[in-house]
């Protein structure tokens, strides 16, 4: 005897991007979750980011923001996030997650353009 199938939960990433002030961190989590183009974000920081820009190494405090979103809804998070980000090229990285499929239906359903 088999386990009765369900259907598959929605498919959901967790996207990253970081910024240079807790205000602004705040500013983009609160626009996003208002457009429906994330159910959820977090902001970690401050992190310390190392990297190399126009040639030179860079040393800046950011914060983090995780934002939760259906897969279908990230090209909109994406264009969203350039249009409001003030970094001329802002980490933008999705990564695909499973998890628990109430949660996942959540963010599916807080992403939904015609819901609430």
């Amino acid at each position: 005897m088999t386990a009765p199938q369900e259907s598959a939960p929605p498919s959901a990433l967790v996207v990253v991007t970081t910024v240079d002030t807790p205000d602004r961190a705040e500013t983009l989590a609160a626009g996003a979750v208002e457009a429906r183009l994330a159910a959820c974000v977090q902001i970690v920081g401050p992190v310390t980011s190392v990297y190399r820009w126009q040639g030179a190494v860079e040393n800046a405090r950011e914060w983090q923001l995780h934002l939760k979103t259906a897969e279908w809804r990230y090209p909109a998070l994406e264009e969203w996030l350039l249009r409001h980000h003030d970094y001329d090229t802002p980490e933008i990285l999705a990564t695909p997650v499973t998890g628990s499929p109430a949660y996942l239906r959540w963010i599916a359903e807080e992403t939904a353009p015609d819901a609430g």
